[in-house]
């Protein structure tokens, strides 16, 4: 005679119910949220949606008292889980890019001296851009040039341009603003 004996029943811990009820009453805005941020590649958001569920439960079974709402949580976590894939995969192609830039160089190739080399449309793209904002800054009044040089070639902070300018820091904002409005016109002008 064959005993058969029947599991018993686990006690289901109150953050996986409350995972569980969260995560079916959100999946599908989750996915079209995925195919979004994966530009409706499926296989990569599915991935997404999975590292996403391992995570959410992770952090729910450690800190359940520190997340108020589950279903915003769970956005939460898609969005950083997104961000920290591109970044991996852009570290990586970093990575790759150098490592042929150097092989390259030792191959004896000329190399522009950037890492990685960049396709002649993407030359040309820059070259275009660059020729407009060229056109732009002519037409700009010694201050609105002066201007520009602080904010976008020297990169300063508006406390910066403002003590450089003599005017105030809210000042300098709204005038870096209203140029940057304006270049904006000219470079949009001479494209159509």
């Amino acid at each position: 005679m064959v005993r058969t004996e029947k599991w018993p029943d686990k006690k289901i811990r109150a953050e996986d119910r409350c995972f569980e009820e969260s995560w079916r009453a959100v999946y599908r805005a989750l996915y079209r949220r995925a195919l979004r941020l994966t530009r409706g590649d499926q296989g990569q958001a599915e991935d997404l949606l999975s590292v996403t569920a391992i995570k959410s439960l992770e952090i729910l079974r450690r800190i359940p008292e520190r997340i108020r709402e589950p279903q915003g949580f769970l956005f939460l976590v898609l969005r950083h889980t997104y961000l920290d894939s591109a970044r991996r995969e852009m570290r990586g192609k970093r990575i790759f890019d150098v490592e042929a830039t150097r092989l390259r160089e030792e191959e004896g190739e000329e190399t522009t001296g950037e890492v990685g080399a960049r396709s002649p449309l993407d030359v040309l793209l820059v070259t275009e851009r660059l020729e407009d904002v060229s056109r732009v800054f002519c037409r700009l009044t010694p201050q609105q040039r002066q201007l520009f040089e602080l904010a976008f070639l020297h990169e300063r902070a508006y406390p910066e341009i403002a003590e450089n300018l003599g005017i105030s820091t809210v000042l300098a904002r709204k005038r870096v603003q209203l140029l940057r409005e304006k270049l904006r016109r000219f470079t949009k002008s001479s494209q159509d």
